[in-house]
């Protein structure tokens, strides 16, 4: 059985970066998706579109087909004030904060004695990323799945 719209494909995932260091992988668990559902990166979907169980590939994926392209406007310098939740802040660290379209997770770039810079990009934004996968299974989904829009299972959304 190919990987189609309305199938359930489940993986496991190497994601390195450009200089070829690992960023992170599945675990015991693979990776469960609805495929056609838009809820996985343009070029990670594209890639697994008409493999099968038991394929193992490799994908190098552009920021455009990835996490998009990192965005000037989304760094920020903000108050510290607005950040006092998060503890001793540091470089890297990620912290929600409350915006107009409410909580949102950004990284903290640059910390000042009253203010702090602050990137709302995805992390892996702007990178160009390369992953390793293998297919463990594909199946039907259930109509459960479809009018939910997500796969469910281990690996997949739980309810």
């Amino acid at each position: 059985m190919q990987i189609e719209n309305g199938k359930v494909a489940s993986f496991h995932y190497k994601l390195f970066g450009e200089d070829g260091v690992m960023i992170e992988e599945t675990g015991e668990q693979p990776m469960l998706y609805l495929h056609g559902a838009n809820n996985m990166i343009t070029g990670v979907e594209k890639a697994l579109a008409g493999r099968t169980a038991g394929d193992h590939f490799e994908v190098t994926v552009t920021p455009e087909e990835g996490y998009g392209i990192a965005k000037p406007e989304n760094i920020q310098r903000i108050s510290a004030k607005y950040l006092r939740h998060a503890g001793k802040l540091r470089p890297g660290m990620q912290v929600p904060v409350q915006t107009e379209q409410g909580q949102r997770w950004v990284t903290v770039r640059k910390v000042g004695l009253k203010t702090v810079d602050v990137d709302a990009n995805h992390p892996l934004a702007g990178r160009t990323l390369r992953f390793v996968i293998d297919v463990i299974e594909v199946r039907d989904a259930t109509e459960e799945e479809k009018s939910h829009g997500h796969a469910h299972g281990p690996g997949g959304h739980q309810h």
